[in-house]
Parts: C-alpha cells; structure tokens; sequence
C-alpha cells in the first residue's frame, strides 16, 4: 500500500516545503496538490483562506525533492488549456526525472468560477470538455503531431516536445459517477475519489463494469483514495471531528486504528491511500504524526 501526503497549500510556503521534504525523506511515495484559487467557504475552508498555486508549487517541488512521485489533485479543465497544461507536465517530468503524474478534473466549485469569470457549464457540459481534454493532452503527450476539432478544444499540427520522460506519463482522472466512471475507464491510468471503503468498493465495482464494457482490463487503472484524518487518542473529539465532516470521508483515531482503515481500503482493491495533513498541526507535531500514522501502516 502507497502512503501519499496532501499537503495544505494555505500555510504558506515554508510550511509546504518543510512537510514536503519531511516525507520525501521518510520515504513516501507521492505529494498531490490541490488546484483551487480560494475555498469554497464550506469543505474546503474559509473564503478567505489564502491559497498557493498548484502549478507553482508542482513546479518548486519537482526541483525539491528526489523521491516522491507529484501530482495535482487535480486540475480543472475549465480554466487550463490542455495544450499548455501538456507542455507544463511533460516539462515538470525532465526537472522532475519521471516523477509526474496529471491528475485532472471536471471542475466544481462554483465561487472561484464566478469570481473570475469562468465558465463552469452544465454537468453534462463539464463532461464532455473534460473527455476532449484528455483526448488533447494524451495526443500531445504520446504523439508527434496532434489534429483534434472538437466542441471545446481545436489544435491543428499540434506538437508538444521535449516528449516526458516516462514512456507514458499517467494521466489520473477524480470523479465518482456513473457518467464520470465510463470516461476514467477510456481514459485513464489511474482514478481517484474521497470514500471510505464501504462506499469505495461500490463505485470501483461499477468501473470494473465500465471496463468490461468497453474490452479494458479493469486491473490497468491504479485505484487511489483519500479521507479528513485527525490523529487523537480522544474518542469524543474524535466524534465530533467525524460528525463535523458533514458527509466527506473523515477519519480521527489513533494510528493503529488508522492502520484498520488502510487494511480495510486495501481489501476493497486501493493501491494508494492520501493523507490530508489540514487537522494534523504543524512543525514537529505534524512531522510526528505523519511518522506515526506511517509506521503503523508498515507494522500492519
């Protein structure tokens, strides 16, 4: 089982890459990052919450770190073009020497869209560009020249190089519905959605069956998740912590219990478990609770 840190991007940059560093060093397999400009003002934070740029920070980290793969988690398709966001991967994954994954979305949160400018569509529109989006990017990636006219984006003897590093550089796609299931099983090298694992193995059954459908081998896409965590040996803060959650996957426990949950994701098929470190502190504290959770996870 892979342990991968999500680190806030609101506490600042020496925070970010001191945590960083931290699990680098402590062998880790990865850091995503989020792609936001603000919070939503409910999951996410306070509206207010300051917010460093995912593409910014990838970029810092790449020349940071040695070990970790990186990632965003994930970019929206409604405000990066896929040419350039093509470009900015395949050129993060020669600083990075083939450590980059793209982790791209649909897009959802309605504030920063109205904010700026953007515009989100409808759910079906948002699929739809999402689907061009990948096409583009995988083309760009892969190919010597790319030619797609589509409904959202046009490139004609389109070329992206230097071509990555990796042979195939993974492209992760996040969503849990029906209709974003069937595109993660065309597109996709790996899938990502917060769940606990009741709620996980129902939605990767159902991209077992999108797979078949379409003649894929379920087994080749790579399956990650993630959950709020808070390390407390104080059951009643922990309820509340949960409670708090209103409905996203949240855990608070010690970290042998921590360890039951990962064991639990792992029988429902997770190769890769995310850890936000938002309720973990910072400094020392937070340095020793991702320490603790880890070596649980390996005694386990």
């Amino acid at each position: 089982m892979d342990l991968t840190l999500w680190p806030s991007v609101s506490n600042g940059w020496t925070s970010l890459l001191e945590v960083v560093t931290h699990v680098d060093d402590a062998g880790w397999h990865g850091v995503v990052v989020e792609d936001h400009f603000m919070a939503d003002g409910a999951g996410f934070g306070a509206v207010d919450d300051p917010r460093l740029e995912a593409t910014s920070v990838l970029a810092a980290l790449a020349s940071a770190t040695s070990a970790v793969r990186l990632a965003p988690l994930v970019l929206s398709a409604t405000y990066r073009h896929p040419a350039v966001v093509a470009n900015w991967v395949a050129t993060l994954d020669h600083v990075s020497a083939g450590r980059m994954t793209l982790g791209l979305g649909a897009g959802w949160q309605l504030n920063e869209h109205v904010q700026y400018g953007l515009d989100l569509g409808t759910p079906a529109d948002r699929l739809g560009r999402l689907d061009e989006y990948c096409m583009v990017v995988r083309s760009l990636l892969d190919e010597p020249v790319t030619d797609v006219a589509g409904r959202w984006f046009t490139v004609r003897g389109a070329r992206c190089e230097p071509k990555p590093v990796q042979h195939r550089l993974p492209l992760l796609i996040g969503g849990k519905g029906d209709r974003m299931l069937g595109l993660v099983a065309r597109r996709a090298d790996e899938w990502n959605m917060w769940a606990l694992p009741d709620v996980f193995a129902e939605r990767s059954a159902r991209l077992d069956r999108a797979c078949t459908t379409i003649g894929r081998d379920p087994a080749t896409i790579r399956r990650s998740t993630q959950a709020l965590v808070l390390v407390t040996e104080d059951r009643i803060r922990a309820d509340a912590f949960v409670r708090a959650a209103g409905g996203r996957a949240a855990f608070a426990g010690p970290p042998d219990a921590f360890a039951e949950l990962v064991s639990a994701w792992r029988a429902v098929g997770v190769d890769e478990v995310i850890v936000p470190d938002w309720h973990l502190g910072l400094g020392s504290e937070r340095a020793d609770a991702l320490d603790a959770l880890a070596a649980a996870v390996a005694d386990r």
